[in-house]
C-alpha cells in the first residue's frame, strides 16, 4: 500500500480548504491553539511510519487519554471494572448527567466523562501515585519517556471543571466513587492534559492494532481479548453521540478528543492519528473526520 502517496493526496485535498468548526473554548488553554494546525501520522505494522504536516507537534489529547486509563484499569483489575461502568453507547453529550439518575450512578460507558471518572477512581484506589503510573504505562507502550502532563492545561481544566465536579459528587452519592472527590479529579484533569503528537499517539495505539503487543519491543501489554473489547468500545462509543457517524463514514475503531485529535486503528494493519483543532457541533475534529474518511476510501478497506 502506497501510504505516503495517499497521505500526500489527503494533505493536498484539504490544505486550501476552509476549516469548518470552532476550536474548543470552554477550557481556556485550548482556545489559544491556532485553528490552522493540521497533521497526520500513520504507523503500519509492516511498512513503518508515514506522515504530513504538524504530525510531530504535541497537543492536548484530552479524551483520547480515556483509552489509556481504561487499558490500564483493565490491566490491573480485569473484568471487575464492569461492575462499575457499562459498555453501552450513550447517545448523549460527553459530559451529560441525565442518564446517571435512571441507571443508579453507573455510567453508560468508560469514554463519556462519567465513565472515565469511575475509571480514574479505580486507578486512584489501586496505585499510590496514579499519575506516575499512567505515565509509566504510556512510556512503556510508546518507548518515549518524555511524554508528560501539561500542568498549565490541567490547571485550566480545574478552573472550569464544574460539571466534572458535579458528575463525581453525583456518582459518589450512589456509592460508585470510593475516593476523595478532589483526588479523583486531580488525576482526571492531569490525564486529560497529556500532551502528545500524532506520531506518539500512533505509536501508543499500535498495541490496539497488534493484539496488545508493542511493535518495536515486542512486549505484550494487554491480552488479545482485552484489546478486542477496547476496540469494540472505541467503535461503538469513541465519538460521544457521533460514534455511528464515524463508523458510517470511516469504518474504524477510534477515539477523539476536544483538543482536535483523533486516533483510529485498523486491526492487524495500522494505527493512525490526525490533528486539526476546530471541532464540529458534536465535539469532534471536523477536518480530522474528513481526512480519515478519505484514508479508508483511498485505501479501499476498513474493518467492514
Amino acid at each position: 500500500m502506497e501510504y505516503q502517496t495517499i497521505l500526500n493526496q489527503i494533505e493536498n485535498e484539504f490544505k486550501d480548504s476552509k476549516v469548518s468548526g470552532k476550536v474548543a473554548s470552554y477550557i481556556p488553554e485550548l482556545a489559544k491553539v491556532p485553528a490552522d494546525k493540521f497533521g497526520m501520522h500513520l504507523y503500519d505494522l509492516n511498512e513503518g511510519h508515514f506522515n504530513f504536516g504538524d504530525s510531530n507537534e504535541r497537543f492536548s489529547i484530552q479524551s483520547i487519554s480515556k483509552v489509556f486509563s481504561l487499558a490500564l484499569a483493565m490491566k490491573v483489575i480485569g473484568d471487575d471494572l464492569w461492575n462499575r461502568v457499562d459498555v453501552e453507547p450513550s447517545g448523549d453529550p460527553f459530559n451529560s448527567l441525565s442518564s446517571l439518575e435512571n441507571e443508579g450512578g453507573i455510567p453508560r460507558n468508560p469514554f463519556i466523562n462519567a465513565g472515565a471518572l469511575v475509571v480514574a477512581d479505580v486507578l486512584v484506589s489501586y496505585f499510590t501515585n496514579p499519575k506516575a503510573a499512567l505515565l509509566t504505562f504510556l512510556h512503556e507502550i510508546t518507548g518515549d519517556p518524555s511524554i508528560c502532563y501539561d500542568e498549565t492545561v490541567a490547571a485550566s481544566e480545574r478552573s472550569e471543571g464544574y460539571r466534572n465536579y458535579a458528575l463525581v459528587n453525583y456518582m459518589k452519592s450512589f456509592g460508585n466513587i470510593e475516593n476523595d472527590v478532589d483526588d479523583v479529579l486531580d488525576f482526571y484533569f492531569h490525564q486529560c492534559s497529556l500532551a502528545m503528537s500524532c506520531k506518539e499517539l500512533a505509536q501508543a495505539f499500535i498495541v490496539f492494532a497488534n493484539e496488545g503487543t508493542t511493535l518495536e519491543s515486542e512486549r505484550e501489554i494487554l491480552s488479545a481479548q482485552q484489546v478486542k473489547r477496547i476496540n469494540a468500545l472505541m467503535q461503538t462509543c469513541g465519538f460521544y453521540d457521533e460514534a455511528g457517524e464515524f463508523s458510517f463514514e470511516v469504518g474504524l475503531p477510534g477515539k477523539s478528543g476536544v483538543g482536535g485529535g483523533i486516533v483510529a486503528v485498523h486491526p492487524d494493519h495500522y494505527s493512525v492519528a490526525v490533528w486539526s483543532p476546530p471541532l464540529n457541533p458534536k465535539g469532534n475534529s471536523a477536518l480530522g473526520m474528513a481526512a480519515l474518511e478519505r484514508l479508508t476510501t483511498l485505501t479501499g478497506y476498513s474493518i467492514f
